[in-house]
């Protein structure tokens, strides 16, 4: 192999133009990547937001149909949007970690479906377009995305993970915190009887908003 320094080699014409093009195109590439701007995190945090509202209001427009199958059909948005796992341990408290692995296991399952129960039950009726109306800071790294879906005012309190920003919370009226209000909900049940007694309770309150159609 020749030891001649790359800058004093002859090359053909063609040769030439072969290395200027594959020069310039890895110029492009190195100048199209630094050009490049990552979005924002907070702008990432109102896309599963929009993407939830949109499945809300469509889940208003099915009030005419069976409660199984409007459950059925929004699970699958709760199950993206929200980080159930964090709202409830955040809901039960210290008495999650007093649990076993079964009663764990029982409580987020019968919670999900409390959770999605809740949607249906309450968005039975068109209520109006989904709009995002701002962003604020939260605690931490945490985002707020507020919104308006008709007249009801929603927060959306967001949690960067490894499966990108996720629901850890949501403000009625902006302020008001659903995990506040299920950990007050869920103290006394808890204290009285464990794991398993929140598991009933939230079983008869899943029936309750089914009109019995979820045992």
């Amino acid at each position: 192999m020749s030891s001649t320094p790359f800058a004093s080699r002859q090359t053909s014409p063609a040769v030439g133009r072969r290395s200027m093009i594959r020069l310039a195109l890895l110029a492009s590439v190195a100048i199209s990547t630094d050009a490049v701007v990552p979005a924002h995190a907070a702008d990432s945090a109102v896309e599963p937001v929009e993407r939830f509202g949109t499945s809300l209001v469509a889940l208003t427009q099915t009030g005419g149909m069976p409660f199984v199958q409007r459950f059925a059909q929004f699970a699958p948005s709760v199950d993206e949007a929200l980080d159930l796992g964090s709202i409830l341990r955040t809901s039960v408290g210290g008495h999650w970690e007093t649990m076993n692995s079964s009663d764990q296991s029982d409580l987020m399952r019968v919670f999900r479906e409390y959770t999605i129960a809740n949607f249906v039950a309450n968005f039975d009726k068109y209520k109006g377009a989904f709009q995002v109306t701002g962003e604020r800071d939260a605690v931490g790294s945490e985002r707020v995305v507020d919104s308006k879906i008709g007249d009801a005012t929603l927060g959306f309190v967001m949690r960067e993970g490894s499966d990108g920003w996720r629901v850890v919370d949501i403000l009625a009226d902006g302020t008001i915190s659903r995990v506040a209000t299920q950990r007050s909900d869920f103290r006394s049940t808890l204290l009285h009887g464990g794991g398993p007694a929140l598991v009933a309770s939230l079983q008869r309150k899943v029936s309750s908003l089914s009109g019995g159609s979820l045992a």
